[in-house]
């Protein structure tokens, strides 16, 4: 394989016995009725008003599980404010003016473990939850990484097909895990978000009969490959729902939110409980639309920023944060991206969503920024542009607060 290997028999071989011990009935679950359920792929449709509406609410349109904070709450002291000129296609904007011209919800960034900067707009408060959607990727990632340390998988060389055993004679059949967390798996798929025919938007549409595993393994099984597996990134949506699906297999009647919970939320102190949206077969959705507020996206990418260290305990093995943040694609391509993160500028790197969301680790300058967004396009190279205009203003600022 092109990628480098990070070697785990050993490691594993003890966990697994810890997991075992560990592995019992499943936890109940905390869901939430919506007021009113909307299709998933409605989000892609919402005109700018039900965006700045709805961001901040999804619990109200879509099936939800809770993930659960704990009793103490991780501080974010205050440091030397900066105010930043963001200078973009030629003209100078102040930080409030250009959030407002590109539907920016909520911005902070925290230098050195202190606030430097914390914005809202669109009418949200700190109090308030936004969306993150393909940020979410990025926190399965970490979940994969809590995982791997605690023994549910023991290597991400192992098949999908080893979690998944439906997806046996289909396109994922010699696929493996590491060749998923990277969108490499060589299964042909179509993420245009404009188009309704694109696999991204059918298969969020397909019926579940209650008793499949779930309806998007049923999907992905009907796909056709279109290159060998490692050997070339196609963005999948889609797949990374599967890869949530195949964690949720690995813990053993434990559920997503729940292991968030336990990994991430409690032990850090997150201030909010955060939502997952589920699916129709009630599992959450690996690739997409956990919501938080802006306070708890930064506290992620400060996790991130100490090595996943929570006081004493280490959340991963040693190097994980570094090989998932890293280019792991193939040479050749295009882009740069790890294990669900994009690898933007090593060693810098970024959890990225639509219509606007990030966070974006910076640490050579100790640096985090937390975006929240209700931008007009899903995807598009000004709207990205624009963002890392805004990033790159923020760091410079911060960097005089050395």
């Amino acid at each position: 394989m092109f990628r480098r290997r990070i070697q785990l028999a050993a490691f594993a071989a003890a966990c697994l016995v810890a997991a075992g011990a560990m592995a019992g009935p499943a936890l109940g679950q905390s869901t939430k009725g919506p007021k009113k359920e909307l299709d998933p792929s409605a989000v892609l449709t919402w005109s700018p008003a039900q965006q700045r509406e709805r961001y901040k609410d999804m619990e109200d349109y879509f099936k939800v599980a809770t993930i659960k904070k704990g009793d103490h709450v991780s501080p974010l002291p205050a440091g030397t404010a900066i105010d930043p000129k963001v200078t973009f296609q030629g003209k100078t904007y102040t930080v409030d003016r250009f959030m407002e011209k590109f539907r920016i919800s909520g911005l902070m960034a925290v230098k050195d473990g202190k606030v430097v900067l914390e914005k809202y707009g669109l009418g949200r408060t700190p109090a308030d939850r936004w969306t993150s959607f393909s940020v979410a990727k990025s926190v399965t990632s970490i979940l994969y990484g809590a995982a791997l340390r605690d023994g549910w998988i023991p290597a991400l060389t192992d098949p999908v097909v080893k979690y998944i055993p439906e997806l046996k004679g289909s396109a994922y059949d010699g696929v493996n895990l590491e060749e998923v967390l990277t969108m490499t798996s060589g299964v042909k798929w179509n993420e245009d978000y404009t188009d309704p025919k694109s696999d991204v938007a059918r298969s969020g549409d397909q019926k579940w009969d209650g008793k499949e595993f779930d309806p998007l393994v049923t999907y992905m099984a009907k796909l056709p490959r279109e290159a060998p597996p490692g050997t070339k990134f196609v963005y999948k949506t889609g797949e990374t729902d599967l890869a949530g699906l195949i964690l949720t297999r690995a813990l053993a009647g434990k559920t997503l939110s729940q292991y968030a919970s336990e990994k991430l939320w409690a032990p850090y102190g997150m201030e909010q409980d955060g939502i997952w949206m589920l699916d129709k077969a009630g599992h959450e959705r690996g690739g997409c639309c956990m919501s938080m507020t802006l306070h708890d996206y930064a506290r992620i990418g400060l996790f991130m920023l100490g090595d996943g260290k929570i006081g004493d305990t280490d959340t991963f093995w040693p190097g994980w944060v570094q090989q998932s943040t890293s280019d792991e694609e193939p040479k050749g391509q295009k882009v740069s991206y790890g294990y669900l993160w994009w690898a933007t500028d090593p060693p810098n790197y970024q959890a990225i969503g639509i219509y606007g969301q990030g966070i974006a680790v910076y640490p050579g300058d100790q640096l985090v920024i937390a975006l929240n967004s209700a931008m007009p396009k899903a995807s598009d190279k000004t709207q990205s542009a624009a963002k890392q205009a805004l990033f790159d203003a923020i760091r410079k600022a911060a960097a005089g607060q050395s």
